[in-house]
């Protein structure tokens, strides 16, 4: 699978990554009249979708709860009985290994109260929390006020307008600096090997393409037409040859324009895209389908009319015609070439700047399509070397349908990892992946056959040794159950790394600890570290009840490359924004809201939820930022939840790199 190679450009990714304050929960207030004396108190939760607020009665050690707090004013009025609330949901969560209850979309809350006086409002706070699939928020509190005189809505209320609060000051107080006190790294790491990287892949898989039946019968046909074409003019006809290959990489680079123009709206939404559960699991489906069009069940292909159109374009002759030649090859070669590009878009679309992978992907898959016709139009006498087409073309697509087979299960693993249903963990995926290549093995041997297969009379020597060499790789997907005494997990396997799920995301061996590292919990604490041992930092911000911290740091850390990062090359700075002890006293002070308004810090939580929000513009969890030795320099674009083990690996890497270039 291509991997996260290429970061977003520099502004771009201070602009966008550092712009996630999220607000996916709206309150409204209402009240009924019950009698003369006797009301309730409606709080409405309007809750966006894909996001799930948690219930007012959750489990110790699991995630914050929501509660209600109202003001008595006084002994004004007086509790009937408990905050009730809706139905919601109930999952057994593998996380925090309890049944837990949350809402989703919407969520009503009723409090019943006598009043005891003359009563106009009564006001009260909401605290809560709430996860998507990959991230949660600090607790959150809102001002709720209920009007008894009429049904006065108020939505997220914040009555404290921006009063005059010198934040420099409280910024240096808490944290030792200020937000303009910390810079984004100017000089740009890239990758000069990335593009180059996929563009090799692109070519690699237009190779593919080229010896399957749709495709490899067409170029001595197509290099005829030419060069007879151009009769006596030699040249001529190796000039029309050059320009159909020239169109045939043409026709796939117009073919990634559309993402660039979503990328050029969101630059994460190819990103976002990737992530999404449905969309992991459409992809998984499909790519069955792929495999089972290679095994030749049935033939993809697209609308005829779209063929009889580039044909009669054909007919333009000149440039146009050359042009709808190449269009045409585009369109009927679709059932071989289709699930080797749905292969490229699926790769790309799980890498940050996934529009540039696709093109260098489409471009070196149209480079190694169009060069063989370019070529042998110069050099005629070359396809006297090439193989004559036979069941060999089949059995190559039949290779290829195992391993889109096998790729599929990637991206069933992907929406299971986000989800936690814990049905593909490190153990089923394994034995799919074995069960697949001994399989290919066994049909490279002429022990299974498919529908458009021709008879196997002596098995050749190619069939053998690819044979045997995908025989031993299932022996080495096999060697991934020996255990790891010292982590006590199974054996990572190189070559399926950022495939397979993480070795600690499992039934028989799940890892339970992040490798005793030295974290700090202390920014001052752990920026004055980093100065003395001259490291570059990683702040992690967490939370005891966020899911996906959790995962990240009981599934992806304890991974080898990794903890090696983390224990000996980073200082770690992990600041809990729902830790609820006090602040000292002299530290419980005043502070603007990002999005308006003003708050008290009452407790280390608040005062790590501000310091997210005023410096890095973002208040979600997990949320890995990494700053050079002085805590001044941010190297990187910081990183969400990441799941995978090469795209998590890369973020460090390219961290580090950055700091030694300092």
């Amino acid at each position: 699978m291509i991997k996260r190679i290429l970061f977003v450009l520099v502004l771009m990714a201070f602009t966008v990554g550092y712009s996630q304050i999220l607000e996916p929960v709206k309150w409204k207030t209402s009240t009924e009249k019950i009698s003369d004396t006797e009301y309730n108190l409606i709080s409405t939760a309007t809750i966006e979708s894909g996001w799930h607020l948690y219930s007012q009665d959750v489990p110790d050690d699991g995630p914050i709860p929501t509660t209600f707090t109202f003001d008595d004013a006084n002994g004004a009025f007086k509790f009937i009985g408990n905050t009730s609330e809706d139905e919601g949901h109930i999952v057994d969560d593998p996380v925090f290994q309890m049944k837990i209850k949350f809402f989703e979309k919407s969520a009503v809350f009723i409090q019943k109260v006598q009043l005891m006086g003359d009563v106009k409002t009564v006001n009260g706070f909401v605290e809560f929390m709430v996860c998507d699939d990959g991230r949660c928020l600090p607790p959150t509190e809102v001002e709720l006020v209920f009007n008894i005189n009429g049904n006065i809505n108020t939505e997220n209320v914040n009555t404290n307008a921006n009063q005059s609060i010198d934040n420099n000051s409280v910024n240096k107080l808490l944290y030792g600096m200020t937000p303009e006190n910390i810079t984004l790294v100017s000089g740009k790491i890239e990758d000069k090997k990335s593009l180059w990287t996929i563009f090799g892949l692109g070519f690699l898989g237009g190779l593919l393409a080229l010896l399957t039946p749709c495709v490899f019968p067409m170029i001595p046909l197509t290099v005829s037409f030419f060069t007879k074409k151009g009769g006596q003019n030699k040249s001529s006809g190796v000039g029309k040859a050059l320009l159909y290959g020239f169109f045939i990489l043409l026709v796939y680079l117009i073919l990634s324009i559309p993402f660039h123009l979503l990328d050029s709206v969101n630059p994460d939404i190819l990103n976002e895209i990737s992530t999404n559960v449905w969309l992991n699991i459409i992809f998984f489906l499909v790519f069955l389908f792929f495999a089972f069009s290679f095994f030749g069940y049935y033939e993809l292909t697209l609308p005829a009319s779209w063929t009889n159109k580039t044909t009669q374009g054909e007919n333009a002759g000149g440039l146009i015609g050359i042009f709808f030649m190449a269009l045409t090859l585009a369109i009927v070669s679709f059932s071989c070439t289709g699930p080797i590009l749905g292969s490229l878009l699926a790769g790309s679309l799980t890498a940050d700047g996934g529009a540039w992978q696709l093109t260098a992907g489409m471009a070196g898959f149209g480079v190694s399509l169009g060069l063989p016709f370019a070529l042998f139009a110069m050099f005629p006498n070359m396809m006297n070397a090439l193989p004559k087409s036979g069941g060999w073309l089949n059995t190559t697509k039949v290779i290829l349908g195992f391993l889109e087979l096998a790729l599929a299960f990637k991206f069933l693993s992907n929406a299971d990892l986000v989800k936690h249903w814990g049905l593909l963990k490190i153990e089923p995926f394994l034995i799919l992946w074995i069960i697949i290549f001994a399989g290919l093995a066994l049909y490279l041997f002429g022990k299974i056959k498919f529908p458009h297969d021709s008879p196997i009379k002596k098995l050749s020597f190619s069939r053998i040794a690819g044979g045997i060499l995908v025989a031993a790789f299932t022996i080495y997907l096999a060697s991934g159950f020996r255990v790891n005494k010292e982590t006590k997990t199974f054996t990572p396997l190189t070559l399926l790394s950022g495939l397979a799920p993480p070795v600690g995301y499992s039934w028989f061996y799940p890892s339970t600890s992040t490798n005793n590292l030295k974290t700090f919990k202390d920014l001052k604490e752990g920026i004055a570290y980093a100065k003395q041992v001259n490291k570059p930092i990683m702040i992690d911000f967490t939370g005891y009840a966020c899911v996906n911290c959790r995962k990240m740091e009981e599934h992806i850390w304890p991974l080898e490359k990794i903890d090696n990062y983390l224990r000996n090359e980073y200082v770690l700075i992990s600041l809990y924004v729902d830790d609820k002890k006090d602040l000292p006293t002299n530290q419980k002070v005043e502070v603007n809201r990002v999005n308006g308004g003003k708050r008290l810090l009452k407790n280390y939580g608040h005062k790590w939820a501000n310091f997210q929000t005023q410096f890095f513009k973002s208040n979600s969890q997990p949320y890995y930022v990494l700053l050079n030795s002085e805590g001044t320099q941010v190297l990187n674009e910081p990183v969400g939840y990441t799941p995978d083990e090469d795209d998590y690996v890369k973020f460090l890497e390219n961290g580090l790199e950055v700091f030694n270039k300092q």
